[in-house]
């Protein structure tokens, strides 16, 4: 088993370009003892640039061409941040982000790439779409090809190799689906396609003509409108679309580093290093002052062997390497349909054959981010006691909820539990929290703690805070005081004090929201990290797990799939249906969900309330119907799923909690196969509250909830009958 070393160094690379998502990959295969490698990127997943143009054809789906940096991250042993960069504190040496937290580095890589935008054109901020930053441009079209314009009209800025290779692509992808679109390319200088050789710009115009795309040169847009394009000259083109392929401009932020620019661009040694000796750049947004070059996704993807390098040496006072990027290279422009040019020392080149292996080279690149090895576990060792393999089980240990103990361990462990012999102790078992007497009403106290499963100590303190806080917005209490408990993986004196101060940051911005003080705790050095908290809150009157009556609907304040998710991610999985980072970010977002909101709304009207965690929504809810003689019937398509979690389920991922919750639950749950068993018993970390309140109200309440951001929904109803539950 791998040796995990203290944390004595950080490399933070900003951007998820192509040179990083590389240089990621070969961290994985030798990572450097000591080094945490951190990647900060706004979305799960980035696009690859060389099948963008396929993708607005139609040839490739949005998950072939998207590199999932969760999966990349998970591999590398990284921590991956979504967010936006918007400064560097060089001094301190500390990247700023949108979210207003600071990630400390010792070295820093940049590759962001560049924006493709207008913001000196009146409306285009409002109306028009760039191609760079490519994932935007995606969602974009996406949602223009849902609106089904039978004729639509498109007007691409910029008639370089770009806007025509995406022109002809529009073009393709919707004649394809029966439209007749008009396509306008419009290019500010007298000559297009500049940027490449006579024979290849011959055949591309030759293309553009036949498809019936026109060509305006010597034009510039001065307004974007909702359905046109007004030139400078005071001519209008109509426009459905509005898409600018024309600049190259970097990233405003850059401006205020104080890093050596041109054009907005990071300048560069041959070593990738900018200015600052602590910060490096790649792709798009770095200027090789040494060798000037067009920005051009080749020369990203061939940086990142030197980069990996010279971050690795750079930390241990090595010799570093220099890039040579080479003068020319070839290029295969796309035609729209599965048909290609190709431009180098002025082959007069197209056809079929071309995009085949224009095809085949999109496809080996992201090969390379496709599959990964499973994350190594230790084997049986041979000869092995009896019980050995069944206790160590098939899956590795969950973090979150996951990791807790199953019910029936639960309970046998607790038996030897003497009752409580204070006469202000007026529940100590049975309910979501203890229940103490306190003044004139009651203090309700509880404590919870999650094994960390990602590696965003920040992330996970908010998670950790929420779940901990559930068990007293579920008995309608308002927090009052919290204790943390904190356990930090191995790490430098300086890196510990940067991740305490980070958790218990990060923890207090949730305790404060919620109308509690974070008022101490303990803090301890230990294998991994570990983070917990003890909870007090005050109620008149709690509410309990039981007391739902005959007719009472029940409603759930969050979606369920979030151990099936986060185990899929451990496992590296890979499915061809979705991105699994994008189902991995929408859970971390339900999970960082707080729920005193929703308490709030539900208390007053509740019957019973709970929280759904570890025992999954089908535990709970057994333990709500527990000694009242009723049951419960869910409506199966009612109950609202985390994305991803259906079809995960059904690829067979689950926590390692899932098969000791559905064998307690054996014989009690009727109408539940396959994935939606999996989904019934799946341990939920940071989970919704699940309600009893009177189906009159039912409807208001969940109004309400919705209108305040909830994802919540009515899942059924309490029955007269035996505690168990129906699915219909």
């Amino acid at each position: 088993m791998q040796t995990t070393y203290p944390i004595v160094k950080d490399i933070v690379l900003v951007g998820g370009g192509h040179t990083h998502a590389l240089v990621a990959r070969m961290w994985a295969m030798q990572p450097q003892a000591g080094v945490r490698l951190t990647i900060i990127n706004p979305n799960p997943a980035a696009p690859y640039t060389g099948m963008l143009p396929g993708y607005i054809a139609g040839h490739y789906t949005r998950a072939e061409m998207m590199i999932d940096l969760f999966r990349l991250a998970r591999h590398a042993g990284a921590r991956l941040i979504l967010d936006s960069a918007v400064g560097l504190d060089r001094g301190a040496r500390h990247v700023l982000l949108q979210s207003g937290r600071t990630i400390p580095y010792d070295l820093c890589s940049i590759d962001i790439g560049i924006s493709s935008d207008l913001p000196n054109v009146a409306g285009f901020a409002q109306f028009g779409h760039a191609a760079k930053p490519l994932g935007d441009y995606a969602r974009a079209w996406q949602a223009f090809l849902a609106r089904d314009i039978p004729a639509p009209h498109l007007v691409l800025i910029g008639a370089g190799v770009g806007g025509v290779e995406l022109a002809l692509a529009s073009q393709h992808r919707l004649r394809a689906m029966g439209r007749a679109p008009q396509i306008t390319l419009v290019q500010r200088h007298a000559r297009a396609l500049n940027g490449v050789g006579d024979m290849a710009r011959a055949m591309l115009l030759d293309q553009l003509r036949a498809a019936g795309i026109t060509l305006l040169t010597g034009a510039e847009p001065a307004e974007i409108a909702a359905d046109s394009v007004t030139l400078t000259d005071g001519r209008i083109l109509p426009s459905d679309f509005t898409l600018a392929v024309a600049g190259t401009r970097g990233q405003s932020w850059l401006s205020q580093t104080g890093l050596d620019l041109v054009d907005g661009h990071i300048t560069v040694t041959p070593t990738l290093r900018s200015s600052d000796p602590a910060v490096f750049a790649a792709g798009d947004c770095a200027h090789l002052a040494f060798a000037p070059r067009a920005k051009a996704g080749v020369y990203a993807v061939r940086a990142a062997p030197i980069l990996a390098h010279n971050l690795r040496v750079s930390l241990l006072g090595q010799p570093l390497r220099r890039f040579a990027p080479q003068k020319d290279y070839l290029k295969l422009i796309s035609l729209g349909g599965q048909r290609a040019v190709a431009d180098k020392w002025g082959l007069p080149l197209r056809g079929a054959w071309l995009w085949r292996i224009k095809d085949k080279i999109d496809r080996d690149f992201m090969a390379k981010f496709a599959d990964y090895p499973a994350m190594p576990r230790a084997g049986v060792p041979q000869p092995a006691v009896a019980g050995l393999a069944t206790a160590m089980g098939e899956a590795p240990l969950c973090g979150g909820c996951g990791a807790k103990l199953g019910a029936d361990a639960l309970t046998l462990g607790l038996r030897a539990l003497p009752a409580p012999r204070r006469t202000d102790v007026l529940s100590a078992r049975g309910d979501d929290a203890a229940v103490l007497q306190h003044g004139e009403g009651v203090q309700v106290i509880t404590t919870d703690h999650l094994r960390s499963f990602c590696f965003d100590a920040g992330q996970m303190a908010r998670i950790a805070a929420i779940h901990a806080l559930g068990d007293v917005w579920a008995m309608g209490a308002a927090a009052q005081a919290v204790l943390a408990q904190i356990t930090l993986p191995p790490a430098s004196d300086p890196k510990s004090a940067q991740m305490l101060a980070e958790v218990m940051g990060a923890a207090a911005e949730v305790i404060t929201a919620a109308g509690a003080d974070l008022v101490g705790g303990h803090s301890a050095s230990g294998a991994e990290l570990t983070i917990g908290f003890t909870v007090t809150g005050l109620s008149k009157t709690p509410i309990m797990t039981t007391g739902a009556q005959v007719g009472d609907a029940l409603i759930l304040t969050k979606p369920l799939g979030s151990g099936i998710i986060m185990a899929a991610e451990m496992a590296l999985a890979g499915l061809d249906t979705i991105i699994l980072g994008e189902a991995v970010a929408a859970a971390l977002t339900h999970m960082q969900r707080g729920q005193g909101a929703a308490s709030a709304i539900l208390a007053p009207h509740a019957h019973a309330m709970t929280d759904v965690t570890g025992f999954g929504l089908a535990g709970h809810l057994l333990e709500m119907l527990e000694g009242g003689k009723i049951g419960a019937e869910l409506t199966a398509a009612a109950i609202p799923l985390m994305l991803g979690a259906r079809e995960l389920a059904q690829a067979g991922y689950g926590s390692s909690l899932l098969p000791t919750n559905i064998a307690a639950h054996a014989g009690r749950v009727d109408g539940a196969t396959g994935a939606l068993e999996t989904l019934l018993h799946d341990p939920q970390t940071a989970g919704g509250l699940l309600a009893a309140v009177p189906m009159d109200s039912a409807d208001d309440l969940l109004t309400k909830l919705r209108a305040g951001g909830d994802q919540a929904a009515i899942i059924g109803r309490i029955t007269a009958g035996a505690a168990r539950i129906t699915l219909v």
